[in-house]
């Protein structure tokens, strides 16, 4: 069984080490908030070779544009691996990040994105 398996609605726990998945690095190359939404690039569905089982599955999640926290939660994985390997993919070019709030940013722009996530974990 794989991570794969679990993503599916297995029961049974992965065999799948997350520091396996991640070849034991803890930190992101790119910072990212949980809230940070990620959106798969077009091209990187060409690019499909040159990843992995669980990237594949990110790619094709980040369709959806959700966020760092989703991802995870939807696939199975620990957070700290799930940003390890979302900022993995942004450097290689296959999916993107959102920007999320700044310093400045109005209540307006606060509250949405507080809703966008209360609706990303509903759907999980």
């Amino acid at each position: 069984m794989d991570i794969e398996d679990h993503r599916m609605g297995s029961a049974e726990p992965s065999l799948v080490r997350p520091y396996s998945l991640t070849a034991g690095r803890t930190r992101p190359a790119v910072e990212l908030a949980l809230e940070a939404l990620v959106a798969s690039h077009p091209v990187a569905l060409e690019r499909q070779f040159e990843l992995t089982n669980i990237e594949t599955s990110i790619v094709e999640l980040c369709r959806e544009s959700p966020s760092v926290a989703e991802v995870a939660a939807r696939l199975g994985i620990p957070i700290g691996v799930a940003r390890v390997l979302v900022a993995d993919l942004i450097e290689a070019g296959h999916v993107r990040v959102s920007a999320t709030l700044k310093d400045d940013s109005s209540d307006d722009e606060r509250r949405e994105l507080i809703e966008r996530v209360l609706s990303g974990l509903r759907r999980i």
